[in-house]
């Protein structure tokens, strides 16, 4: 008889954190490695939002907070969704949690019975499918190939549809793909939303607010006010306002899906930090000049990346509209061998080869769901951005 719990055996651990944790590790061992696996702005947290912590820790708010936030930062996540997204929740609609990770966590096991399916377009954010199975729930993935733009589409969403279906997840811009729906996008996929009114929806905007080429975003409760009443929208401070490590995210959605999920948070972490929760509020209520600031170099970035993975042999790399992510086809590389002696047979083996040959981490499109692609996180530097890829470059070059 097995010590550990039979649910364990339906999850894996986190790839894109694994292939993080190796890049430091093979780092640590003296090795000349590139680590672009990790989804996280290398910009510091602006200065505004770490003093108002610091005054936070002086005025001594370091005790216990409300389990679903501060009242201030639930206003100002309530504010923020009617400013920027047009959307009214009071602050009993907000729920803040540790990172919207746990947010989407809690949502799934406040809703989800044994056999319940969660609609869950691919390539996917890697948690989806594994926080689905911990709570007894069945992912259905439905493939979103780069010939749709990495989109799910109406028609498909249509046929994934059935009786057990209890919730789609919407990630836009995406993460690992970077693509991002348009208002029209999203009007099309709640035409087929409303004609099943027991499928609710849980929107992960968290890279809202990074886009580019006069991208406009949208949510879809935003687009079709008629899907609001069955929508958490879910949102965070982590990768816009370069704050990963202060771990705060939130949510608006019906008052009795939030204090479910408020009821789940409150026998596993209560409340998020009182530090970073004030942090969070300077975030959401000061200026935000800088996200334009880091857009612009993002955006150069991502044409970099782009531009120099289209030159080499076997890739194909669309051009995301938003995040900080792209997600390039290694198809055309597979069949052929690679430097150190082994076929590449799929995706998985690409991203091994180019770590053992040149030094480069990145994250395997089957983590995703979707093959054979990787994902590139180009939320680092320039300089190495431009080395990553002209190593990618002689890597494929170097395929026979």
């Amino acid at each position: 008889m097995s010590f550990f719990a039979q649910r364990l055996s339906r999850i894996k651990p986190s790839p894109t954190i694994a292939v993080t944790q190796k890049a430091r590790q093979l780092k640590a061992e003296g090795k000349d490695v590139i680590g672009l696996g990790a989804g996280e702005p290398d910009f510091d947290t602006p200065d505004h939002i770490k003093a108002a912590a610091k005054a936070a820790i002086d005025r001594g708010e370091t005790k216990y907070t409300d389990v679903q936030g501060t009242l201030e930062l639930r206003r100002a996540v309530a504010a923020k969704f009617e400013r920027e997204n047009g959307l009214a929740y009071t602050p009993e609609q907000v729920t803040v949690g540790t990172g919207g990770k746990q947010v989407i966590y809690n949502a799934l096991m406040a809703t989800l019975d044994a056999g319940d399916e969660v609609i869950i377009p691919a390539p996917y954010w890697v948690s989806y499918p594994d926080m689905t199975l911990l709570a007894e729930g069945t992912p259905v993935s439905v493939p979103c190939p780069a010939a749709n733009g990495f989109k799910l589409k109406p028609a498909d969403l249509a046929r994934a549809i059935g009786p057990k279906t209890k919730w789609l997840i919407l990630n836009s811009p995406s993460n690992p793909s970077g693509a991002a729906y348009t208002a029209a996008d999203l009007k099309a996929l709640a035409d087929v939303l409303l004609a099943h009114p027991q499928v609710w929806i849980l929107t992960d905007d968290m890279y809202e607010h990074l886009v580019y080429d006069d991208f406009k975003f949208a949510t879809i409760a935003q687009v079709e006010p008629k899907l609001y009443p069955r929508t958490l929208t879910m949102n965070g401070v982590s990768k816009a306002y370069c704050m990963t490590g202060w771990r705060i995210g939130y949510a608006g959605g019906p008052a009795e899906l939030i204090r479910a999920m408020n009821a789940v948070q409150s026998h596993s972490t209560s409340n998020a930090s009182s530090i970073s929760q004030a942090a969070a509020v300077a975030a959401l209520n000061g200026p935000s000049d800088f996200i334009a600031r880091n857009n612009a170099v993002f955006k150069t970035r991502r044409d970099l990346v782009v531009a120099m993975l289209n030159q080499a042999k076997g890739l194909a790399c669309p051009r995301p509209e938003g995040a900080f992510y792209v997600y390039p086809s290694c198809a055309g590389t597979l069949g052929k061998k690679a430097p150190n002696g082994q076929t590449l047979a799929s995706d998985g083996d690409f991203t091994t080869a180019l770590l053992e040959t040149e030094g480069v981490a990145v994250v395997q499109g089957e983590a995703f769901g979707l093959s054979p692609h990787f994902r590139i996180s180009y939320a680092t530097s320039t300089e190495l951005l431009e080395d990553a890829c002209r190593r990618i470059q002689r890597f494929c070059a170097a395929l026979t």
